[in-house]
């Protein structure tokens, strides 16, 4: 297996101001790079361009992505890397958080938010995801999840099918315990390397977020973590050699229970 450089961008999301995020991150991602060698993969938080602000209509991206999609395939371009990030898009009569992953080449693979927040009413302008879904960078397998699933572990559980989770969200810091444990536990019972990508700073509606960006090995031990509260991109080089080691001389995962996924 292969290695994979990851960066991960914590930082304040702009209510409703896609431009002023654009411009912000355009300039975390040039100050990084500056002094630190370019990612396979560069995350963004769950809606990284408006803020989580589901119930008005007019915060949707059209079917094709739109002005999100497009400053992704940008950065992708100018990076040469995988860039991913949410972004809300108009569907049906409601939307979808769709969770983009776009290549250097302008390839891009998709997911749908599966779970969808029930306390904030997401279920209500918001349509579920329909499908799990696996993309391939460099031969590593990757899970994207979005921020309420890391809360379902049926919905993640590795059936050997990915060799790393990302989750990507607006996570409250009121819930911030739930968070970190989370991650580490998806981590230890899925032998996989998991990163979790959070926001910082209050929103629209006056929720704060505390950060808590981090990535995890699969032992569940921290390789290394934002600072909380400040802006900021970590990045670090997994190799998958190591978890290979790691599931053969202790392969939990073939004493795991069968099961169907019910869609």
């Amino acid at each position: 297996m292969s290695t994979l450089i990851i960066a991960a961008v914590q930082y304040d999301i702009r209510w409703l101001d896609q431009q002023a995020n654009f411009n912000a991150l355009e300039k975390l991602i040039k100050d990084h790079f500056t002094d630190n060698a370019a990612a396979d993969l560069l995350l963004l938080p769950e809606t990284f361009s408006t803020g989580f602000c589901i119930n008005r209509k007019d915060v949707q991206e059209p079917e094709d992505g739109g002005t999100a999609l497009a400053w992704l395939k940008k950065i992708a371009r100018q990076y040469n890397c995988v860039v991913a990030g949410t972004v809300l898009v108009s569907h049906q009569d409601k939307k979808v958080n769709r969770f983009y992953w776009v290549f250097a080449d302008g390839t891009v693979e998709h997911y749908d938010k599966r779970h969808l927040f029930r306390l904030g009413k997401e279920q209500d302008y918001v349509e579920q995801g329909q499908s799990r879904k696996i993309i391939t960078i460099n031969g590593i397998k990757i899970l994207p999840l979005v921020c309420y699933d890391l809360r379902f572990p049926v919905w993640s559980r590795n059936r050997q099918d990915y060799d790393l989770m990302v989750n990507v969200a607006n996570w409250p810091a009121l819930r911030r315990h739930v968070w970190d444990t989370l991650l580490q536990a998806r981590a230890m019972e899925n032998q996989a390397f998991v990163v979790g990508v959070n926001r910082i700073g209050e929103d629209g509606k006056n929720t704060p977020h505390s950060g808590g960006t981090t990535i995890i090995n699969f032992s569940g031990e921290t390789i290394v973590c934002a600072a909380d509260n400040q802006q900021q991109i970590i990045s670090t080089q997994l190799d998958f050699s190591k978890l290979e080691k790691f599931k053969h001389d202790f392969p939990a995962f073939l004493d795991a229970d069968e099961f169907e996924l019910r869609l």
